[in-house]
Formats: C-alpha cells, sequence, structure tokens
C-alpha cells in the first residue's frame, strides 16, 4: 500500500441536475477526505467544472463541522452546478490544459466529480486528458441522477428520494380528487426524458389503492388515441381518473409528445430539449375529447429537492458512494465510478454492495427500465418494479428543525486562494 500513497489536495465537484441528497455524497467525499493524513487540502469547485476553469475553488476545510453535517439532509448542490460541455480533446484541448494548470497551482492529486450521464462523461474525459500528458492525479466518479439511469449500477444515489416523493404525492392526490362528488381526470408529470424510472414510482402508490390509475413512460411508443381511449374507458366507470407520464414520452416516429402543442423546444450545452408543459398539452386533449373537468399537475423541481420526504436508504447509501470514492482513490484506484450491487442476506433482507466500473463504460450510456417491468398494454407496471423499488425508499432521515422549519447548511463558500 505504502508505494500507492499519494499526497495533494483534492477537488470535489457537483454536476447537472441536483437531487435531494446530492449533498450527503459530497459529504462522504469532503469528511472522508478532510480526515486523511494524505490529503493536504480539500476544494469544492463553484458551479461543477466551470469551478475549476474559473479558478473558483472554496476551501472547505474553512467549513465549520457541523454545517457540513448538514450537508446529509440539504437539498439541491451546495456547491452549485452547471452543464458545461467540454469538447472533444482531440480536437480542442483548451479547458483541459486549463484544468492541468489549475490542479498545478492547487497541487491536485485527487478529482471526484458528483453526477449523472453526462457528469460521467466529463469525468471520463478529464481522466484520459490527465493520463495521456502523465499528470498523476486519481479521478473518480460519484454517481446521481434521480433519473436512475446510469448504465452498470443497480441504481443511483437521489432516485429513492425522488421516487418517494413522487409515490407520496400521487397518494395524496389520490385522496384530493376524491374530496368532492364531482367527475374529474387527474394527469401528473413526472421528470424522466428517456428513461421512465421516475413515473414508474408513482405505481408504488397504485399498488396500495391509492395511487394513478395510469402510468406512461418512454420506453414505449406513446399513441395519443389509445391514450384518450384508456381515460375514457376508466372515467365511464368509476367517474375519476389519474394519470401517470414522463415528460419524455414520444410517438412511434420518436417525436416527443409535448412537441405535438409546442415545437422549438429549448435545448441545453449537452443538446437535450428542455422539457415541461406535457400535462397541460394532455389536458386539452383530454377536456376536448371527452369533456370533463381536468387538472393538470407538473412535480417539475419538487420532485428532485425534497429533502424533506427523502429516503434514508437513499441518504445512506449516498453518503456511501462518497466516502468509498475517496478510499478507493487513496488506495491507488483511478478512473472509475462507485457503483451499487443489490444482493440480500440469509433473511431475505436488501443488502446494497459497493463496486466501482470503468468511466469510460458508464459514461453517456443509458439504463431503461426493463420490459419485465412494465405491463403488457404498456400503461402501468408489473410486481417485478415493485420488489424492485420497495427495499430503496424505506425509512425516515431525521432531520434537525430550527423553528419549524428544516435546518439546512449555510456554508461560508471561502475562496481558495
Amino acid at each position: 500500500m505504502s508505494s500507492n500513497i499519494l499526497k495533494g489536495s483534492c477537488i470535489i465537484g457537483q454536476s447537472g441536475g441536483p437531487t435531494s441528497v446530492i449533498n450527503a455524497s459530497a459529504y462522504g467525499v469532503i469528511r472522508t477526505a478532510l480526515d486523511s493524513p494524505f490529503i493536504t487540502n480539500v476544494y469544492g469547485a463553484a458551479h461543477g467544472i466551470r469551478g475549476v476553469l474559473d479558478d473558483q475553488l472554496f476551501d472547505m476545510g474553512q467549513e465549520d463541522a457541523y454545517e457540513l453535517e448538514l450537508l446529509l439532509h440539504t437539498p439541491s448542490s451546495a456547491l452549485g452546478s452547471c452543464r458545461y460541455k467540454l469538447a472533444d480533446p482531440d480536437v480542442d484541448d483548451t479547458d483541459y490544459k486549463r484544468i492541468l494548470e489549475i490542479f498545478k497551482k492547487y497541487d491536485v492529486r485527487y478529482f471526484f466529480y458528483n453526477g449523472g450521464n453526462d457528469s460521467m462523461d466529463t469525468c471520463n474525459k478529464i481522466s484520459k486528458f490527465m493520463q495521456k500528458v502523465g499528470y498523476d492525479c486519481r479521478i473518480m466518479g460519484v454517481p446521481k441522477t434521480i433519473d436512475n439511469d446510469l448504465w452498470g449500477t443497480d441504481h443511483c444515489p437521489g432516485y429513492a428520494s425522488a421516487a418517494k416523493y413522487i409515490a407520496t404525492s400521487c397518494m395524496e392526490l389520490y385522496f384530493d380528487a376524491r374530496v368532492y362528488d364531482t367527475s374529474i381526470v387527474c394527469i401528473m408529470e413526472c421528470m424522466g426524458r428517456h428513461a421512465g424510472w421516475l413515473t414508474a414510482a408513482a405505481s408504488v402508490a397504485s399498488h396500495f389503492g391509492q395511487g394513478p390509475d395510469l402510468v406512461y413512460l418512454p420506453e414505449r411508443d406513446f399513441d395519443l388515441k389509445v391514450f384518450v381511449e384508456d381515460v375514457r374507458r376508466i372515467y365511464n366507470e368509476t367517474g375519476k381518473c389519474l394519470v401517470a407520464v414522463s415528460e419524455g414520452i414520444h410517438d412511434k416516429d420518436g417525436k416527443l409528445i409535448v412537441e405535438y402543442g409546442a415545437d422549438n423546444a429549448a435545448t441545453d450545452a449537452f443538446g437535450h430539449k428542455q422539457l415541461g408543459g406535457l400535462a397541460a398539452y394532455l389536458a386539452s386533449v383530454i377536456k376536448s375529447e371527452i369533456n370533463v373537468k381536468v387538472r393538470d399537475i407538473e412535480f417539475s423541481l419538487l420532485q428532485r429537492c425534497a429533502a424533506h420526504c427523502a429516503s434514508e436508504v437513499d441518504v445512506q447509501e449516498s453518503f456511501m458512494a462518497g466516502k468509498k470514492a475517496v478510499e478507493c482513490a487513496l488506495l491507488g484506484i483511478t478512473d472509475k465510478m462507485v457503483a451499487f450491487e443489490r444482493s440480500y442476506d440469509a433473511d431475505g433482507n436488501y443488502v446494497c454492495n459497493l463496486k466501482l466500473i470503468d468511466l469510460t463504460e458508464v459514461a453517456n450510456t443509458e439504463k431503461k427500465v426493463p420490459d419485465n417491468m412494465i405491463n403488457e398494454k404498456g400503461n402501468g407496471m408489473t410486481e417485478e418494479f415493485f420488489e424492485y423499488v420497495m427495499p430503496l425508499i424505506q425509512g425516515a432521515p431525521e432531520i434537525p428543525f430550527e423553528r419549524g422549519l428544516p435546518r439546512f447548511a449555510n456554508l461560508k463558500k471561502v475562496l481558495a486562494k
């Protein structure tokens, strides 16, 4: 082990869409790094890789220990996030030379990047560049995404808490929709561009008899006429119909259904169309076709920042992922992402094991909801999905409160010099 010892500073950055537990992973990195005698300084990059490029690094050693611990239950990305796409280094290595310059300035020998698909691409590119130029720096990816679509890991930090929020909200809306002795159709829009893991979580509420009647995922082509008939059938039978739908559903030609209502959606730096407004469009279709009162509800940002409804399993596993990344880097491991592997003990209880995946394999590869978890008609989930998701949403974290409101971290964010 002594031959693997590398002394120097580390940087932790967060990227992409935040989650309610991404800071638990950051705390796992920061706390473990601060406690290591081989890591001389711990820096947090302001707004992901942009903070490195702009030389905007926070000295995490200047933070109060209690405030850092509060990161366990603080939503969003405490260090700030970004959606910045690094160019192919063989085409333009300007950013990479700048990153190397900053690494040398602060003697950075450990780099941890906390994010999803695009973030792992960034992490992978930096790792390969540092290897190419011979700069000794151990680089590890720490996963996160509520979309649960990272390849090679059983599930992703952040997904379970968002899934729990969606299932809980669907149960609450189920009761609200039955307050009055009147007919209603309620359409709930969940995040999920290409993978429907989040929308699938709505079916957990249905499993207990208090959730949506119909669930549509982007893994199956969406037929607007069939959708109307599905809603009409249930509405005629019960006088009410609750629907959960992924924002990224598309027709057989690949056209997003949300584009039926409004074309030319804006795109981000990675070329992803900025979605939203699907529930409103589908509500207008149902109102026109069936002539019934319709409510459209877009969970939007609430599903990714609802720390008050987090899964304790998710919080603990997210912290474990960050901690493991540092421990592996200190052992000399680099160019990997920490991933989760599911197993069960002798009593049948769920156990989460940690493993490592090559960054090259995970970067930009999406994991879809498997066919056996979607029902034959494509408008609901099977028992296999229920068995998959239930162990992940267990437990409620003990969130500190002050004067009736949650106490979140308040970092000083002292810039490194």
